[in-house]
C-alpha cells in the first residue's frame, strides 16, 4: 500500500518516541475499510461504463487518505476497459459496466485498506477518462462527470473495526442527458453511500393481471426494455397522491426507483439494493419515462409498506391485483 506522507510523518514521530524510551501510545489507530459499488437500472442503455482511478477519503486532520486503482494492493486491479481517443489503455483506471450490479450485486474498490481511524468530511472518487455508455441504438457516446471527481458524505472510522460500505449509483437520478452536449453527464445525485451493515436489499414481482388491468405493456419481445417501475418513499402509508417522481417536486421525494422486467416466460421481477434499514412505502407505476430534470407525469397503481431490516437476506415484496 502506497502510504499517505502525513501518515508517514505520524507512524516516524511514533516509533522515535518508542526508541527513546517514550510512550507510543500516539501511534496512528487504524480500521479496515472496504468499498464496492453497485447500481439501479436505466432506461435507454445497454451499458454504463464507469472508469474509476482513485479513492480518497479526506479530513481527520491527516490530510487526503488516498488509494489509486492498479497501485495500492488494496484496490482493485486495472483493466483495459478504458481508453483515450486514439484507443490507448488509460492508466490506473478500472471500467466497471453498473447495468450488470443490479440489486443486492456489487463489485469491491478497494478491499481491506488500513485507513487512519476517525471522522472524515468527505468520500471522493476520481474518475479517469474514458467513461461511456452504449445507448439501445448501440451507438456509444461519452459519460462525463463535472471536475472528473464525485463528491460524497463522510464515513466514521473507529479504531481496530472493519467497515464495509457500498457506492449505490441510482442512475435514474444521477445520469442526464443534458441538451447541447455531447453525450452523458453523471451527477452525485442519487449516488447513496451505505454501510453494509446498516442496510438491506429489496426484490419482489409484480403481478400481470395488475398490469393487464392497467394497460400496462405485457410479455415484450424485447425483455430488457422495462414494462414498469418501482419507486421507494421513506416512511410508511405515503398517499400516492403526494409522491414524486425523479425529478418533481411533490410532498415525498424519491429514495430509490427500478425498473421491472419481464423474465421472458410469465414473471415480472424487479430488485433495488442497499437500502438503509428503516420503513419504507413502495408504489408502482406503469409510466417509465422518467427526467430527473423535471417534473414527469407519473401515475401511481398501488402502494404498499415495507420495512427493510439490516439483513443480506432480500425482503420480498410482489404487487397484486
Amino acid at each position: 500500500m502506497k502510504n499517505n506522507i502525513i501518515k508517514l510523518a505520524v507512524i516516524a514521530s511514533a516509533t522515535m518516541l518508542a526508541a527513546c524510551g517514550g510512550s507510543n501510545d500516539n501511534s496512528p489507530k487504524l480500521a479496515n475499510f472496504s468499498l464496492g459499488v453497485s447500481d439501479a437500472p436505466v432506461n435507454g442503455a445497454l451499458s454504463v461504463m464507469v472508469c474509476f482511478n482513485k479513492v480518497e477519503l479526506t479530513g481527520n486532520g491527516l490530510g487526503k487518505q488516498s488509494f489509486t486503482i492498479g497501485s495500492d494492493t488494496e484496490a482493485a486491479a486495472a483493466n483495459d476497459k478504458c481508453r483515450d481517443a486514439n484507443g490507448n489503455v488509460i492508466a490506473n483506471s478500472r471500467g466497471i459496466d453498473l447495468l450488470l450490479l443490479d440489486g443486492a450485486k456489487s463489485e469491491a474498490l478497494i478491499s481491506g485498506a488500513k485507513f487512519a481511524a476517525g471522522n472524515y468530511g468527505q468520500l471522493r472518487l476520481a474518475i479517469a477518462e474514458g467513461s461511456y455508455v452504449v445507448q439501445e441504438d448501440g451507438l456509444k457516446v461519452p459519460l462525463r462527470v463535472p471536475s472528473n471527481e464525485l463528491k460524497l458524505g463522510g464515513v466514521t472510522l473507529s479504531a481496530g473495526g472493519t467497515f464495509n460500505y457500498t457506492l449505490e449509483f441510482d442512475l435514474r437520478k444521477a445520469m442526464v442527458n443534458p441538451v447541447g452536449q455531447p453525450g452523458y453527464l453523471l451527477k452525485p445525485r442519487g449516488l447513496r453511500l451505505v454501510d453494509n451493515s446498516e442496510i438491506g436489499h429489496l426484490t419482489g414481482q409484480v403481478a400481470e393481471g395488475l398490469l393487464i388491468n392497467n394497460s400496462c405493456t405485457v410479455a415484450p419481445v424485447d425483455v430488457l426494455r422495462p414494462v414498469a417501475t418501482v419507486y421507494l418513499y421513506q416512511g410508511a402509508d405515503r398517499p400516492l397522491a403526494e409522491l414524486s417522481d425523479n425529478g418533481g417536486v411533490n410532498v415525498y421525494q424519491s429514495y430509490a426507483s427500478t425498473n421491472v422486467y419481464f423474465d421472458g416466460v410469465s414473471e415480472y421481477h424487479y430488485s433495488i439494493g442497499y437500502i438503509d434499514a428503516d420503513t419504507y412505502t413502495a408504489a408502482v407505476s406503469c409510466d417509465i419515462i422518467d427526467d430527473p430534470e423535471q417534473a414527469d407525469d407519473i401515475t401511481f397503481l398501488q402502494a404498499e409498506n415495507v420495512i427493510i431490516n439490516a439483513n443480506a437476506t432480500p425482503v420480498q415484496l410482489d404487487f397484486t391485483p
